[in-house]
């Protein structure tokens, strides 16, 4: 059966500081730059969740977008929007909230609600230029 992809948009703000806790405030500084900033920053961030399958046949979707929607929005957007990532999440507690660890953390959010046999992708924008594929 052929597959078919379907894609969600959604749209976040929440604010970030790069910080590996093991480096010094001046490595710290030289890697992240602007992204270190001791007070934070944010992000409009633009999240693309995509879900491959057949479509099934008596309704055919992939996947429900009601479904797909509510479920981002109690999984990711209820969870991210509007916070601090590094102080207000459990997931960024000990994890550096970078756009491919925001992404990777989406993904692995939403998997275990998705059925199996559908594949699931993950693209998070965090600027217009720049955004992080998972898997890729």
């Amino acid at each position: 059966m052929n597959k078919i992809a379907i894609v969600r948009c959604e749209h976040f703000n929440a604010a970030h500081r790069l910080q590996n806790k093991n480096w010094s405030d001046e490595k710290n500084k030289a890697i992240f730059g602007k992204c270190n900033n001791p007070n934070y920053h944010g992000h409009n961030y633009e999240l693309e969740v995509k879900v491959i399958g057949p479509c099934d046949p008596e309704t055919g979707y992939v996947i429900d977008t009601k479904i797909l929607s509510d479920l981002i929005k109690q999984e990711i957007l209820d969870r991210f929007d509007h916070k601090n990532l590094n102080l207000d999440t459990l997931e960024f507690k000990d994890l550096n909230p970078t756009a491919e660890n925001i992404a990777i953390t989406i993904y692995n959010l939403l998997r275990p609600a998705i059925e199996a046999k559908l594949e699931l992708k993950i693209k998070l924008y965090e600027t217009p230029r720049n955004y992080v594929e998972y898997p890729h």
